[in-house]
């Protein structure tokens, strides 16, 4: 009995994997694949791939760009849209020579072809990412500020990709990310936050005037915004503080000086 009831099983089952490939190939599905990953960067060019191992003559063959709507980009043995000033077909695959941070998204070939039991359908996906170098960043330097108080200094850049890091110089002199390893003709209080392009004077001082320039850079390329003046300014406390103390050393000075001439 127990044979006999896993004999049954085993039919079963094989008449059910029978009905499932027959559907597979009868609607055509086709296995799932690796999804591709092809990295390019801004204005060179790329291939696009379609890995189908089976091409005849019979073969009928698409290519779409899948997002919120779906767009063809080969159709009817042709390229559509953009892609026929600056794109190619070497045999199932695509060679795209201006390639643009727009073109970045996933793509889907698709190829069809009769068979004994139906159209058969073959696909891949590949996703392509595209590298952007950074632009001119914009750069937030105050014009001036008063000695003693909090400054922050601002760099951004919006297209790179992947995401740049930040440099900061102070007249043509990269300000290193740790202070206390800067240059002595700057103030030994501030941070550089690489990755969100701010630099912070915790107190500024006389020393911290000059011109301050930032650049973004990423493994495509870097720019650097025009160099700007932030001058820093004593406080009306500041200078009376300054001059009494002037004052006070000279009239020291006299008298030592007037006690040795006698």
């Amino acid at each position: 009995m127990a044979r006999r009831s896993r004999h049954r099983l085993l039919l079963l089952l094989l008449r059910y994997l029978v009905v499932v490939l027959g559907y597979h190939k009868a609607y055509g599905f086709s296995a799932p694949k690796d999804q591709q990953v092809v990295t390019a960067v801004e204005y060179q060019e790329v291939i696009l791939a379609c890995k189908n191992p089976k091409k005849t003559t019979s073969s009928r063959l698409e290519w779409k760009k899948l997002g919120r709507s779906v767009s063809f980009v080969y159709y009817q043995q042709a390229l559509q849209g953009e892609f026929k000033d600056r794109a190619e077909m070497i045999d199932f695959s695509i060679r795209i020579k201006n390639v643009t941070r727009n073109d970045a998204g996933k793509y889907r070939c698709e190829v069809s072809a009769p068979s004994e039991q139906g159209q058969n359908l073959e696909e891949d996906t590949v996703t392509l990412e595209v590298l952007v170098a950074p632009a001119v960043p914009s750069c937030e330097v105050p014009a001036s500020a008063l000695s003693g108080t909090v400054v922050e200094l601002r760099c951004q850049d919006k297209e790179g990709k992947p995401a740049p890091e930040y440099t900061w110089f102070k007249d043509g002199v990269r300000l290193l990310g740790d202070s206390r390893l800067g240059s002595q003709s700057t103030n030994s209080s501030y941070t550089v936050n690489t990755k969100s392009g701010t630099l912070q004077f915790n107190t500024v001082s006389k020393l911290d005037s000059g011109e301050y320039s930032c650049e973004a850079r990423n493994s495509v390329g870097y720019r650097r915004c025009p160099g700007k003046r932030m001058q820093i300014e004593e406080t009306a406390f500041q200078k009376s503080s300054s001059s009494s103390k002037a004052t006070t050393m000279s009239e020291t000075d006299f008298k030592h000086t007037k006690s040795f001439v006698i």
